[in-house]
C-alpha cells in the first residue's frame, strides 16, 4: 500500500527530520537526567491507547462498556445507537488509526500531502472517481439513518484523536511519528470512499486488455484467448481504433487496500457456503466464509461486536466504516464472495481538433466539464490540475484525438463499498435480508444466508447496468448508441432459498443461469475451488455423515488441488517411460502441503507448462492474463493447431519435456536432493508494513516470512504473483453455528491492532498460519468470562 509510494529518498528525509527532533530531545535528556533515548519499540508501547479503566469522552450521551477478549476483539455495549457508533469509531481508531488515515487520504486524493510527488497521479485518479451526485440520495440508499450513523462514527474517531493529542494523552501512535504527519479530523463523507469502491468493481482494466488483444491478435484469436462464459465473440464497434490502449492507462487507479501493483482483473477470490440443518450434527445450519484480498499489515478487516437497542451484531468489516460487513446478529448469519458483475464501461470520446475541451456526441460537439484542483505536495509547490468529465464520466487519458472516459456504478447513489451492510446487520429473517439486498450495490457479492429458524439461501447482488446492444467487453465510441438502460432489477439477479441439495456454495464462479437475458458479466473465477467444496460437502451428505464445525475447519484449510489432480491424470495417460520426475509425480494425491516436495515440483512444472503452451498458441506476450482453465482445455483436448499433426503425441511430449525442465529448475531452487524439497520453502509470505523502508524499523514492523501451503486454486487459497511468494488469500475466516452462536469460530491475521507496540499486533498470526481459530464469543456471559480488558467510556 503505502510502501510503494514512498521513495527511499523521501523515507530518508523523514527519518532525518525525526532524527533532528529526537537529537534535540536527546541533548535535553542527557543534560537533565543522563538517560539514554528510548528505543523505537519502547516508544511504540508508550503511545498505546488506554483499553482498560475509565475514560471521559465528550460527545457521548451515556456510559459505554467496552470489553476486549483475549484475542483482541472489542465487544461494545451502549445504551443508544448514537453512542454505539461513536464508540465504534473511538475503539477502532484506538487500534487502527494510521491505517484508517491512509485509507481516508487515498479516497480524498490527498496522499501527496504526506508522501510527496510520487502520489500525485494517484491523487488525481481518486479525485476523478469521487462521488458528485445528490447527497441525500447517497445517504438514504444504504439505510434511512446512514448519515446519523456516519456522523456518530466519525465523531468517535475525532474524539480518539483529541484524546491522544491532549496534554494528558499518550501522543500519536508510533506510525505517525515515523511517517512525520498527523491525522486530520474525519467527516461523514470520508466514509463514502469511491477509490476503495473502484478496486472492488470491474471491468475497465479487462476492456483495455481486450482492446490490446484485438489490436495485436485480431478479433477471432483474441476471443478464443479469453474464457468468456456465456461464450461470445468480442464485439468491437465499427471503425474503432484501439491503438495505444492497454491496462497501463489506468495504472494509478490503485485500491486503497493494495500494496502490490493493481491487477488487470479487478476480481479477487473468496469462498463461502451455507449448509442446511438436515446435513449437520446439530440439526441447525452452519455458514462458513473466507473472503480473499491482498494480504496486508495491518489486516484489511477488523472484528468487532456491537450491542445497543436494535443492534447485536458481530463480525468483521473495514476499519474506516461503521457496522460490520460480514458476520451474524441474533437471528441470521451471512458471508460473501465477489460476484463478477461488469460495473464499469469505457468510452472513447472523439475530441474536437479545434477545441480540446469539446467532444463529439450524436447531437454535435459538447463541452467537457472542467474542475480545477490544487494538489498539495510534501516538499514541493502545489500541483495545479484540471479534472475533465464528459457526460459518461471522468477522463483518464487523452492523446489529442481521443479521450478515455469511465462510466461506472460509483457515480450512482449508494455505491460506497460495504455500507449496504448497515441494512443487512439489522435483518431478522429471509424477507428482510432480501429487502437489504436491494441496498447492497458495491461490491457485487454472492451472499450466503442462514438463520436460527433453519433456513438457508443465497443472493448474488450488486448494481448491474443494463446493456441492450453490446457486451461491455470493449471500449465503445462515446458518440454512438452505447448507453445504459437502467439497472437489472435486484429480484432478477440469481438467488435461491432452501435449495433441495441441502447446501449452497460460491467461489466467484459463474452464478448466472444458462440463457440469462442480461449482459451482466462474462468472466468468472475458474471452478476449481467450487468443485472441491462441492466434492467434500456432497461426499459427506451422500455418505450420511453429519457435518460438524471441525469438518468446516478442515474444508476452509483444504489444500487439495484439482488442477494438480488433472495434470497427474494427463501424465499417467501419456504412458511415459519412467524417470525420477515421473515417478515422483505418479500416485501423488495432489495435496499442496507446505512439507511436500512433489508439490514444489508441480508448481514449477505448472509455470513451465503454461509458458510452453502459450508459446505454441502464439500468445506468449499475454501469458500472465491467460486463464489456467484455457491451458487445461488445450491439454485435455489437444489440437493440431497447437501440438502438431499428431496432437496427442505432441501434447504428451510437451508434458514430459516441461516436467524434466521443471525437475532441473526445482533442483536449482531447492538443491539436488529431492528428499529435501518442500513447497513451503518456495511458497512463503511476509507481512510488510507500509513504513518498513524507514531505517531501523523493519524489525519492529514486519512479520515473517512463513512457509505456506496451497496455491490460488485450492480452497485454502494462497495466491501468488509472478514469483512463488503469497500475495493474497483469506486474512479473515468465520464459521458460524446457528445452533449456538458462542460455538462460532473466527480468525483474523496478523492481529486486531495495527500498533506494533500492542500485544494484539501479531498474536493471531500463529493460529491463522496453522489453520486454527478462536471462539467468536457472542453472549454477554461468554464475553464477560473471557474479558481481558475492560474500558468504560463516560460522557462529561
Amino acid at each position: 500500500m503505502l510502501l510503494d509510494l514512498i521513495p527511499r529518498y523521501n523515507a530518508v528525509l523523514m527519518h532525518r527530520r525525526i532524527g533532528v527532533s529526537l537529537l534535540g530531545s536527546f541533548f535535553v535528556v542527557v543534560c537533565l537526567a543522563q538517560e539514554a533515548p528510548k528505543s523505537v519499540d519502547v516508544r511504540a508501547r508508550d503511545v498505546l491507547s488506554s483499553i482498560h479503566g475509565n475514560l471521559v469522552v465528550p460527545g457521548l450521551k451515556e456510559p459505554v462498556n467496552v470489553l476486549r477478549d483475549r484475542w483482541g476483539v472489542a465487544h461494545i455495549y451502549a445504551k443508544n445507537q448514537h453512542d454505539l457508533f461513536f464508540a465504534q469509531g473511538f475503539v477502532v481508531a484506538q487500534d487502527r488509526l494510521f491505517e484508517m488515515e491512509i485509507w481516508k487520504r487515498a479516497g480524498q486524493g490527498r496522499l501527496a500531502e504526506v508522501l510527496g510527488p510520487s502520489a500525485v497521479q494517484r491523487d488525481i485518479g481518486a479525485r476523478l472517481l469521487r462521488y458528485r451526485g445528490d447527497m441525500k440520495a447517497e445517504y438514504e440508499s444504504y439505510s434511512p439513518d446512514t448519515e446519523a450513523i456516519l456522523s456518530a462514527f466519525t465523531d468517535g474517531i475525532n474524539a480518539e484523536i483529541r484524546s491522544l493529542t491532549a496534554k494528558s494523552g499518550p501522543g500519536l501512535p508510533i506510525e505517525f511519528q515515523l511517517a512525520g504527519f498527523e491525522p486530520e479530523p474525519w467527516k461523514p463523507q470520508d466514509c463514502l470512499n469511491r477509490m476503495a469502491a473502484f478496486a472492488m468493481t470491474g471491468n475497465a482494466f479487462s476492456e483495455l486488455r481486450d482492446a490490446e488483444l484485438i489490436a495485436k491478435l485480431g478479433v477471432q484469436k483474441a476471443s478464443a484467448f479469453l474464457s468468456l462464459d456465456p461464450k461470445v465473440e468480442l464485439d468491437p464497434a465499427a471503425g474503432m481504433d484501439f491503438g495505444g490502449l492497454s491496462p497501463s492507462l489506468l495504472k494509478n487507479l490503485i485500491g486503497s487496500d493494495a500494496r502490490i501493483e493493481f491487477p488487470s482483473d479487478g476480481k479477487q477470490g473468496s469462498n463461502d457456503w451455507t449448509i442446511s440443518g438436515r446435513l449437520t450434527s446439530t440439526g441447525k445450519p452452519i455458514l462458513a466464509n473466507d473472503p480473499h484480498r491482498v494480504m496486508a499489515l495491518p489486516s484489511l478487516r477488523y472484528i468487532i461486536h456491537l450491542v445497543a437497542p436494535g443492534w447485536d451484531v458481530i463480525g468483521a468489516g473495514e476499519p474506516g466504516l461503521p457496522g460490520i460487513a460480514v458476520g451474524h446478529n441474533q437471528h441470521i448469519a451471512w458471508g460473501f464472495t465477489i460476484f463478477g458483475l461488469d460495473q464499469q464501461d469505457l468510452y472513447i470520446e472523439e475530441v474536437n481538433p479545434q477545441d480540446p475541451l469539446q467532444y463529439k456526441t450524436a447531437n454535435g460537439w459538447a463541452q467537457m466539464q472542467v474542475e480545477h484542483e490544487s494538489i498539495v505536495v510534501k516538499g514541493k509547490p502545489p500541483v495545479e490540475v484540471d479534472l475533465k468529465l464528459t457526460r459518461h464520466g471522468p477522463v483518464f487519458w487523452e492523446d489529442g484525438k481521443r479521450a478515455l472516459a469511465l462510466r461506472w456504478v460509483g457515480a450512482e447513489p449508494g455505491t460506497a463499498g460495504y455500507l449496504g451492510s448497515l441494512a443487512v446487520d439489522r435483518a431478522t429473517n429471509w424477507n428482510e435480508f432480501e429487502g437489504a439486498m436491494k441496498r447492497w450495490k458495491v461490491p457485487s457479492e454472492n451472499i450466503v444466508y442462514a438463520d436460527i429458524a433453519g433456513n438457508i439461501g443465497e443472493h448474488s447482488t450488486g448494481l448491474a447496468p443494463l446493456r441492450k446492444n453490446w457486451t461491455g467487453l470493449l471500449p465503445v465510441p462515446g458518440a454512438a448508441d452505447y448507453e445504459w438502460s437502467g439497472f437489472v432489477p435486484n429480484s432478477e439477479l440469481p438467488h435461491s432459498f432452501n435449495p433441495p441439495g441441502g447446501f449452497v456454495a460460491t467461489a466467484n464462479h459463474k452464478m448466472i443461469p444458462e440463457n440469462y437475458p442480461y449482459n451482466v458479466g462474462f468472466e468468472w473465477a475458474p471452478p476449481y475451488r467450487l468443485h472441491r467444496i462441492e466434492e467434500v460437502i456432497s461426499g459427506m451428505r451422500d455418505s450420511r455423515k453429519k457435518i460438524t464445525l471441525d469438518d468446516m475447519e478442515k474444508l476452509q484449510t483444504d489444500v487439495v488441488s484439482l488442477p494438480a489432480r488433472q495434470l497427474v491424470n494427463l501424465l499417467n495417460e501419456s504412458s511415459p517411460n519412467p524417470t525420477v520426475a515421473t515417478q515422483m509425480i505418479h500416485g501423488w494425491d495432489a495435496t499442496l502441503s507446505r512439507e511436500s516436495g512433489v508439490a514444489a515440483l508441480y508448481e514449477v512444472w505448472l509455470k513451465e507448462l503454461r509458458k510452453v503452451v502459450a508459446e505454441k498458441e502464439g500468445i506468449e506476450s499475454f501469458e500472465d492474463d491467460w486463464s489456467l482453465k484455457k491451458v487445461f482445455e488445450d491439454l485435455s483436448e489437444p489440437s493440431p493447431q497447437v501440438f502438431g499433426a499428431d496432437a496427442v503425441a505432441g501434447r504428451n511430449q510437451a508434458l514430459l519435456k516441461t516436467l524434466e525442465s521443471a525437475w532441473k529448475q526445482t533442483g536449482q531452487l531447492l538443491g539436488t536432493d529431492p528428499q529435501k524439497w518442500s513447497w513451503g520453502r518456495l511458497h512463503t509470505i511476509q507481512f510488510r508494513h507500509s513504513l518498513d523502508r524507514l531505517p531501523d524499523v523493519a524489525t519492529l514492523l514486519d512479520l515473517g516470512p512463513l512457509s505456506r501451503p496451497g496455491d490460488g486454486d485450492t480452497v485454502n487459497a494462497t495466491w501468488a504473483g509472478k514469483k512463488f511468494e503469497q500475495e493474497g488469500g483469506a486474512s479473515y475466516r468465520e464459521i458460524l453455528d446457528t445452533a449456538d452462536w458462542d460455538r462460532s469460530l473466527a480468525v483474523n491475521t496478523p492481529g486486531q491492532s495495527g500498533q506494533p507496540g500492542s500485544s494484539h499486533y501479531s498474536d493471531l498470526l500463529p493460529l491463522w498460519d496453522k489453520g486454527e481459530y478462536f471462539p467468536l464469543l457472542y453472549s454477554r456471559k461468554a464475553v464477560e468470562k473471557n474479558a481481558q480488558d475492560r474500558l468504560i467510556l463516560a460522557p462529561n
